[in-house]
């Protein structure tokens, strides 16, 4: 089925316990191995705190403070298009809206991948792969993010140029992003940033650096996934050809 891929029987079972972590979707493979450290992971009861250790995805019993730990037996790829307004994440204490609440029936069965703040619109990523998840929302796999920028006020020539080149940020200067300028006045400019980073509100701060406030800010890609006539609010499924694309550009 398009977006549902079943895992079939494996002819090696064996795997860095690590990467089963990450496959299952608890944490990055980097945070798995600070979870092992600190000794929150039991393997068959035993509490196991040596990085590198392999483990029998078919009989060994791993735990997560005493949760069990499982892979699913079919991955799932949607894409949502967030509307303004809602967290990306799971749950929020303060009762606020999350993307979840739109996720229908898949509610329980995925989690978003990277980042996209509250005032923010378009596309979204969400799956149970946490292997893919991680690749995909990691600076090094390079998989750009495009995104359409409305600002306020005239952008000039050498305000894209700055941006293009990358901005220096309290966090660090951002890599080179490609700019394609849509229109511009004295009121209002709208332009096309593509970024390979996922900073927080990155491009929020990167326009607030050359003196822009962006008044709205929609993804409308993730590498070879385009948000197209997805209506705000709605999901899919991912179709077997948008997953290989994006499996072969992260190696996997």
């Amino acid at each position: 089925m398009s977006g549902r891929l079943k895992i079939g029987n494996q002819t090696n079972p064996l795997m860095r316990l690590n990467k089963f972590l990450s496959k299952a979707g608890i944490v990055s493979r980097r945070g798995a191995d600070q979870l092992i450290q600190q000794g929150r992971i039991t393997v068959n009861g035993k509490i196991i705190m040596e990085l590198g250790t392999i483990i029998d995805e078919t009989a060994d019993k791993v735990e997560f403070e005493g949760k069990p730990v499982t892979l699913p037996c079919e991955y799932i790829y949607l894409v949502l298009n967030k509307p303004p307004g809602y967290l990306v994440t799971l749950r929020d204490n303060f009762g606020r809206p999350v993307v979840m609440s739109l996720m229908g029936k898949y509610k329980e069965a995925v989690k978003p991948v990277g980042r996209l703040d509250f005032d923010s619109s378009g596309l979204l990523i969400l799956t149970n792969d946490g292997e893919f998840a991680f690749r995909l929302s990691h600076p090094r796999f390079e998989i750009d993010k495009k995104y359409l920028v409305k600002c306020e006020g005239f952008i000039s020539d050498d305000d894209i140029k700055k941006l293009g080149e990358g901005i220096e940020l309290e966090d660090g200067k951002t890599s080179p992003a490609k700019l394609e300028l849509i229109s511009r006045s004295k009121t209002f400019s709208r332009f096309h940033i593509t970024i390979h980073e996922g900073r927080k509100r990155q491009i929020r701060r990167m326009c607030q650096a050359v003196g822009k406030n962006v008044v709205k800010l929609e993804r409308i890609s993730i590498g070879n996934i385009e948000l197209g006539d997805l209506k705000s609010g709605k999901y899919r499924l991912l179709d077997k050809r948008e997953i290989d694309s994006l499996k072969k550009a992260l190696s996997l």
